[in-house]
Formats: C-alpha cells, structure tokens, sequence
C-alpha cells in the first residue's frame, strides 16, 4: 500500500529505551504535521461527556456496539483499546474514525466470557488496550473476516487465549475476565508506562520482548501517540512480565528493528471502505499481522505485529 511506504519512509529511528524486558524505540519525523490532529481520542470524549458506548438495544449483542458521537469533531477508537461496562467487557476489532455527531456500530471481541448481564448502562475506557499477543492473533482473524465481509474476530481463539494466559500468570477471575490479567500486575505495569515515555515529535514505536522484535504502532500526531502510549506500553508490558527475567537487549535490536520498519513499509495491504471516515488496510504477508485506517489524504493509525510476538 503506497501510503503505508510513503509514510514509513519519512521517519527514523531514535534512541531505544528499556525497561526489564520491554524495549521501545521511537519513530520520529515526518512532515506537514498539524497543531492539532482534528479528532478527539476515545477517553478525551468519553471524559468531555461528547461520546458514549452502549450494548445494542437492551438484549445487545457480543460483536458490536453502538457508538455514539456527540460533538462536533471526529472521535478516533484504536484497534484493541478496552471498554469496561455493560453487558460484558470488550475490545476494538479495529480502529475508527468515528464522524461527528453520527451513530455508529463498532465491532468488538468480548475479552470477559462469564458475564453477560448489566453493570453500568454504558461503557467507559479503561487505559489499557488488549494485550499485544492476543491483538496480533486477534488481527489475524479480522483480516480474514474482513475478505468474507465482516469485520469479526474469532471469539472463541480470545476466550481461549484469555484463559491460557492466565492460567501461565497464575491469575483468575469469576468471569474469565482480561482486566484481572491487567488488575493483578498494576503497580508493574505502571512502572512499565513511568519507564517508557515520549520524547519530541514521537510519532510511532517499535516494541522489543526479550531481545525479539514484537511490533510497530504509528499515527498521524504526535499528541496521539502522546496520549495512547500508555495503554500501548501496558499492552505489550503484560507479555514482557509473563517473560519473567528475560532481557531487553536494546543495544543490539536497532537493525532488528530497522528490518521490522522496511519489511511492513514493503508488504501488501488490501483495503476497504471503512465503518466510520476512511478506508480499513489489513496486512497480508507472511508472519505479520495488523491493519490501520487511512483516512483524509493521510495515515491516521498503524499496527502492525510480528505473527509469533
């Protein structure tokens, strides 16, 4: 996809910074970069009050939403971003550009499978986004649903993967649910995001697990980047802390994570129309997994994730 290349081509790589078993190295540059990006971020509306999230119609429904756009600008929702609430707690199949004042229906993967009745009539955030590993087999499963029509995950692979996760963490929940993953290892966790910060005119990340290249993310702002970035790190933080002890490797990663960059700026994406504004491109190469959202002459959100992270 050109501007996939296009973009990719224009940034570069800056100084790694680790922590325990996690490695991030920002992707810097760019050019034509805004004051302002033009969105609002999932919590910015969620907070303002210009946003709400609920189950579709009383009985609702596990693969959907319904999101509701409020104000006067777009709202964008981030692939794997976490809403708690409701019926039962859900993650974004992927990202969206959801317009001003429109009602739209989002697709979702249920990340809390022994629940299934009201706690709150709506959803809010919860500043996390799923768990890197589950977000890249979750991708993979979209971009198949998405060449049958769909924009589905399979729900039974993330029940299974929840479950076999906290099993290995030794961590369990009433209803099976992925917060407890999150609940459980907190106070590492926020350490991880203290750790891991921007720097100027960061654009984008690659993250290292234990001495191996995990995945990219990319959008279009700095201040985006700025404000997902901590539920980014606590996403891949979680599978650095079930690598107990293993070692970062920062210093030597650099080309590793310069081949990551080249090999996702030359695989092929498909494309199609999107939810909300824009167009949905999915990956389709082999040991990557991921998609992202042009929208507006621009590249508004990439990931992009090694098939075995």
């Amino acid at each position: 996809m050109q501007i996939v290349e296009e973009t990719l081509s224009k940034l570069h790589i800056g100084d790694p910074t680790a922590f325990e078993g996690l490695a991030m190295f920002p992707l810097l540059g760019g050019s034509g970069t805004a004051a302002d990006p033009g969105y609002a971020t999932l919590d910015e509306a969620l907070e303002r009050g210009s946003a709400r999230v609920t189950e579709i119609g009383e009985g609702g429904s596990v693969p959907e939403l319904l999101f509701e756009n409020l104000g006067e600008h777009p709202v964008l929702l981030l692939d794997g971003e976490e809403l708690v609430g409701a019926k039962q707690n859900r993650v974004l199949n992927l990202t969206i550009l959801a317009p001003a004042a429109e009602v739209v229906t989002i697709p979702v993967s249920c990340v809390e499978a022994g629940r299934w009745g009201y706690r709150t009539r709506s959803f809010r955030g919860a500043g996390r986004a799923q768990y890197a590993r589950g977000r890249a087999r979750k991708a993979g499963s979209v971009s198949a649903s998405l060449r049958e029509g769909s924009r589905h995950s399979d729900q039974g692979e993330v029940w299974d993967d929840i479950r076999a996760k906290s099993e290995r963490m030794g961590v369990s929940s009433p209803t099976a649910a992925m917060a407890s993953l999150f609940d459980a290892e907190q106070g590492r966790l926020d350490d991880f995001v203290a750790a891991l910060r921007p720097v100027a005119g960061q654009r984008g990340a690659v993250f290292a697990i234990g001495g191996r290249v995990a995945g990219l993310e990319l959008f279009d702002h700095p201040r985006t980047l700025a404000a997902s970035l901590p539920k980014i790190v606590r996403s891949y933080a979680l599978d650095a802390i079930e690598e107990r002890g293993a070692d970062a490797g920062a210093a030597d990663l650099e080309p590793a994570a310069r081949r990551f960059v080249e090999r996702v700026a030359a695989a092929p994406f498909q494309s199609y129309l999107a939810v909300g504004i824009g167009s949905d491109l999915r990956l389709d190469a082999e040991g990557l997994a991921g998609g992202g959202l042009e929208a507006e002459g621009r590249l508004v959100h990439l990931c992009v994730f090694a098939a075995q992270c």
